[in-house]
């Protein structure tokens, strides 16, 4: 440890002044999250898990060359994968506090919604109810006051 040297005044050398750092978000334990909140961080946990799952299995069945269509299944390998990255950063921001990451969250529900009311027109399976209803209850948990309030608070602190 380094002590700085003495005044030869004998007193105490100087303290650089100290400033606290606000955080940006919840505390980590979740103890001011709101219970929405949580709700929906766990709605699209399960969606970026979904996403790369089924990355991981279009990828075996065009590694074992199962695929009709080379082209496509890489396409949709991709395409998942970017879609969770995009909602694994989204849910980080949302753990911290952060409003722009309800916008990504926002757009691919919509778009999900959106195929799976178009698939149900083909037939009704239970993937594609899954999807909707995880889908709208992710949206509506999204517009919640309480969601709202705990990610706008980057706005509120000047960050």
């Amino acid at each position: 440890m380094i002590v700085p040297p003495r005044k030869p005044s004998g007193q105490p050398p100087e303290q650089p002044p100290t400033t606290p750092v606000p955080t940006p978000g919840p505390a980590p334990d979740g103890a001011s999250r709101p219970p929405a909140l949580t709700a929906l961080l766990v709605g699209v946990g399960i969606e970026v898990a979904v996403l790369v799952v089924g990355a991981v299995l279009l990828l075996v069945e065009l590694v074992r060359g199962g695929s009709q269509s080379f082209g496509v299944s890489v396409f949709l390998v991709v395409f998942a994968l970017g879609v969770a990255a995009v909602l694994a950063a989204s849910l980080r921001g949302l753990l911290r506090g952060q409003r722009w990451a309800r916008s990504p969250v926002a757009t691919w529900q919509i778009l999900q919604a959106v195929v799976a009311i178009s698939s149900l027109q083909v037939g009704v399976t239970p993937w594609v109810v899954a999807a909707l209803v995880l889908a709208v209850v992710v949206f509506v948990l999204l517009m919640l006051r309480p969601v709202v309030e705990a990610t706008t608070r980057d706005s509120r602190t000047g960050a």
